[in-house]
């Protein structure tokens, strides 16, 4: 290497960047201001921990890097902070951005860090606002723009702007991490900016239509006190639908690998005398029905997707009361009526998912068309868990199955596009089954060296053990039993498509 602009030499085998080879000083990145970015920090940390002003948590083991935390207005009205991390030394030479959860208004500064240990420069955004809450869109329209989409292409392109000032050069490849509304701003990302990524993980996508499912469903089980369903009864509710479906995939393992297929008739457990933990009233006979079944319209039109079976440990989420969550809420009383004093008693399913999506469809509604983003050679991997308690999983079916349809079927399709769903795995992580897989380096092999996901080989743990690994297979296939061997190890396993 002569000038040190030569970050390594073929794309499999990356000569990681020494501190000698910098462009330029990292503090020298303050001085790349403009009319609409201001850099507030750039200077060097040490190697070790890092708490972040009004973090709690210590961040250990990090590498040293060049910290730069910025201010973008695209608009008068935005007020976007990032934060660009830089590794010093070791630098893989590319480029790892990272998605927000909920409303935003925090940087994820764990998934900063992990990407920061793997050689990434990498990036994250508060989303245009402080805080969980979605009130910063009263009176603000703009501000939604940059929750939607705006905030986190603005990042990106100040993020590229810095590498290539950092270190001379490009980064050789640029990749998307998110889940949940990380998820969703990843596929918001591929459809408008198409070039922006060359690998997209999108895990749980959120997209906001699915406050009006969850405000519908509140509504059916706190308005009525006789409809609540205690949390003390859910586990009872869970062995019943285990006992219902779990065997239906052939094996008796405590997941349901295939849970579309099942139709669980809650009538069973009605109490036969007086009320108690082991059944359930003939009231909440009628909110379990309710909350796995479709959200629909008077005319039969499904709005949203089902609660599949196999989440009743964790319904408190959607039906805990005694009212809906403020991440559901808000969309009503901030976006939609612009009051915070908005009675969610008085929605009205027809009328308010209409005036919701007459606000989204041009803002954060996800777009199945993906052509130039595939054109482009980006690679997107989906994944959802079935078990998924905040955002039905049907919904990301839903949307593959779409995108397949834009573009030409499973045929045209595969070679960039896979969906995998886990069974048993909470919303983005938890639950009872396998939930934790280098989601990075599957995207990493899948981009570089054009190896598209077969099968994902993921992990449950118990007290930090692994004491489960399991396949899960690109949909519309499902892990199947060989027949022989542990039921808890993966090499068990063939990917097939159900019965």
């Amino acid at each position: 290497m002569n000038t040190g602009r030569m970050l390594y030499t073929t794309a499999l085998f990356p000569i990681l960047l020494p501190v000698a080879l910098h462009a330029q000083p990292c503090e020298r990145l303050s001085q790349l201001a403009s009319s609409t970015v201001s850099i507030t920090l750039a200077k060097v940390v040490d190697a070790g921990n890092l708490t972040p002003a009004g973090s709690t948590n210590a961040l250990p083991n990090l590498p040293p890097f060049c910290r730069v935390a910025a201010d973008l207005k695209p608009t008068p009205d935005s007020d976007i902070h990032i934060e660009v991390w830089l590794p010093m030394a070791q630098w893989n030479g590319k480029f790892l951005a990272i998605g927000s959860g909920g409303w935003g208004g925090s940087l994820s500064y764990d998934e900063m860090a992990d990407a920061l240990r793997r050689g990434y420069a990498t990036s994250a955004t508060d989303d245009g606002h402080t805080g969980p809450s979605a009130s910063f869109v009263v009176g603000h329209p703009e501000k939604l723009i940059d929750f939607a989409y705006r905030a986190e292409h603005e990042m990106t392109v100040e993020a590229k702007t810095l590498i290539r000032a950092f270190y001379g050069s490009d980064p050789r490849y640029s990749f998307w991490n998110g889940c949940s509304g990380g998820g969703r701003e990843g596929l918001l990302q591929a459809s408008r900016y198409p070039d922006e990524f060359d690998g997209i993980i999108a895990g749980d996508p959120a997209n906001i239509r699915r406050n009006s499912w969850a405000l519908e469903l509140a509504v059916q089980t706190f308005r009525d006190p006789e409809a609540y369903i205690p949390p003390a009864r859910y586990p009872m509710i869970h062995r019943a639908v285990l006992e219902a479906c779990d065997a239906k995939d052939g094996l008796k393992d405590g997941l349901i690998e295939a849970p579309e297929s099942c139709n669980v008739d809650f009538k069973s457990l009605q109490c036969k005398a007086s009320d108690g933990l082991d059944c359930l009233t003939a009231r909440q006979v009628q909110t379990a029905q309710t909350i796995t079944s479709p959200v629909a319209t008077k005319t039969g039109k499904i709005l949203f997707p089902r609660v599949e079976p196999g989440t009743e440990l964790r319904w408190s989420r959607l039906a805990g009361g005694p009212q809906p969550a403020d991440l559901f809420l808000d969309e009503f009383r901030y976006v939609v009526y612009q009051d915070p004093n908005w009675d969610w008693r008085s929605f009205n399913l027809e009328r308010d998912s209409a005036k919701a999506h007459a606000i989204d469809k041009n803002v954060d509604e996800l777009n199945p068309d993906l052509r130039a983003f595939a054109k482009h050679g980006g690679k997107l991997l989906l994944y959802h868990g079935w078990a998924d308690q905040q955002v039905a999983p049907g919904s990301s079916v839903e949307f593959y199955k779409a995108v397949l349809d834009e573009s030409g079927g499973l045929e045209q399709t595969t070679d960039w596009v896979r969906l995998f769903m886990a069974p048993g795995m909470a919303h983005c992580s938890g639950g009872e089954g396998p939930d934790t897989f280098d989601k990075i380096g599957l995207i990493e092999q899948w981009v570089e060296r054009g190896k598209a996901p077969e099968q994902i080989i993921a992990a449950h743990k118990t007290a930090g053990k692994i004491d489960r690994t399991r396949p899960l297979c690109p949909y519309p296939q499902v892990a199947h039993y060989d027949g022989a061997g542990n039921i808890d190890e993966a090499s068990n396993f063939s990917c097939r498509l159900p019965k």
